[in-house]
């Protein structure tokens, strides 16, 4: 016997109530009422809900129950139809949620996964600042499936001829984004912030703004004077840049060098790979003037330069700091290694490859890169004591006396 409307309000007592077709009202308590479907599949029984009393007069529920029939005739079981249904749209709601991340998130995200990998301390602190500098205030809130070129060309424009450097690696870094965003589904389509065949016909190539600038060298003739003066600084700076010349090597190896990398025995240094630019282990022979530097600093850290703070290295801007307090604004730290490098080629007889490796270069060549297999320690050792021994040589009517190194 099926249900009326005035027979469902006195129903009070816990129980299911048919209305025919497999339709029941289940009343759990006076407050907890709802409709069920039930129905065969199978060979098994199954109860379907279809949503509580209160929500539902019995007219609806009767529709309910009779499209969920129709699916049953179709050969298709409602209950995982409508499982089926709720998995795509909450497969569908997240992809919107996805497509809705801001660029300053997906930036962010970016840059987490990245950053651990960049060996450039400097650059990975510079990546999400240009970005918020010069990226957020036009697209950091925007979704990032929004970004556009018209909206790219808006942040690199006013800083394309003016700050030409800065607006190039802040293109890169946009790039960057956006293509990780791709890879992630959370933007289609090609990304507006590609130089080649896209922003090349938007902007003048950065080539032709301003030429790149190369760290200011030292004149290697200037060196012996320069020493001098080092020579008579104090502190740690300065027996970090004495150390870092001498060895020719860079400011991020010289304040990451540890005590464990240093043999005062063997007379060598040892940068691991996942210090160097090369991703390659470095041996560095130590010269006496090394040596002696190293025997005069304090073991009170684990860092061979410690920073102000324990347990801290010196600051990557201290010797620049040092060269500025020395009033020598027209030269910087990492152009030491061009004097290093003009001296052996205009001074000495040493072969390319052996100072390319002093450098800690990659050698290209086939047969330059086959020398590498025995790192040529003892060629480079004699290098770097003639380098060591020039740095510390005076003038003589005016010339410095230069070193004549071996083949």
């Amino acid at each position: 016997m099926a249900l009326s409307v005035k027979q469902i309000t006195k129903l009070k007592q816990p129980g299911r109530y048919g209305d025919g077709h497999g339709l029941y009202l289940q009343v759990l308590s006076s407050s907890n009422r709802s409709w069920l479907l039930r129905y065969q599949r199978g060979g098994r029984e199954r109860w379907m809900g279809l949503g509580p009393e209160a929500d539902f007069t019995l007219e609806e529920a009767r529709e309910r129950a009779r499209k969920a029939r129709q699916l049953i005739k179709d050969g298709i079981d409602p209950i995982d139809e409508r499982k089926s249904k709720r998995l795509q749209q909450m497969t569908e709601d997240a992809a919107k949620a996805a497509k809705a991340k801001t660029f300053g998130q997906v930036a962010t995200e970016y840059f987490e996964f990245h950053s651990p990998k960049w060996k450039n301390q400097k650059h990975a602190a510079q990546f999400l600042s240009s970005l918020k500098t010069y990226a957020y205030p036009v697209i950091g809130k925007l979704p990032v499936a929004a970004v556009n070129k018209t909206l790219v060309l808006k942040v690199l424009q006013p800083i394309w001829k003016t700050k030409t450097e800065t607006a190039s690696r802040v293109r890169g870094r946009i790039e960057g984004v956006l293509d990780y965003a791709r890879v992630n589904g959370w933007r289609d389509g090609d990304n507006p912030a590609a130089w080649l065949g896209n922003l090349e016909h938007a902007l003048p190539a950065p080539g032709t703004i301003s030429k790149v600038k190369h760290h200011a060298a030292l004149p290697w003739t200037e060196l012996p004077d320069f020493m001098i003066q080092l020579r008579q600084r104090d502190g740690v700076a300065a027996a970090a840049l004495q150390f870092l010349i001498l060895t020719a090597t860079r400011t991020g190896e010289v304040i990451g060098a540890t005590w464990d990398e240093i043999d005062l025995t063997a007379k060598v240094w040892t940068i691991p790979t996942d210090r160097m630019k090369a991703k390659r282990q470095h041996t560095v022979p130590l010269s006496d003037p090394v040596l002696q530097i190293l025997k005069e600093l304090p073991r009170e850290s684990d860092f061979v330069f410690p920073g102000l703070s324990k347990g801290t290295a010196i600051s990557n801007m201290a010797m620049a700091q040092l060269l500025k307090r020395m009033d020598r604004l027209d030269i910087t730290v990492h152009g030491f290694r061009s004097t290093f490098r003009d001296w052996a080629a205009e001074s000495t007889s040493y072969p390319n490859h052996v100072v390319e490796m002093a450098l800690a270069h990659t050698i290209g060549d086939k047969v330059e890169a086959a020398y590498r297999r025995g790192e040529l320690l003892g060629k480079r050792n004699r290098l770097m004591s003639d380098w060591a021994r020039y740095c510390g040589s005076v003038k003589r009517s005016g010339e410095v006396v230069p070193l004549r190194g071996r083949k």
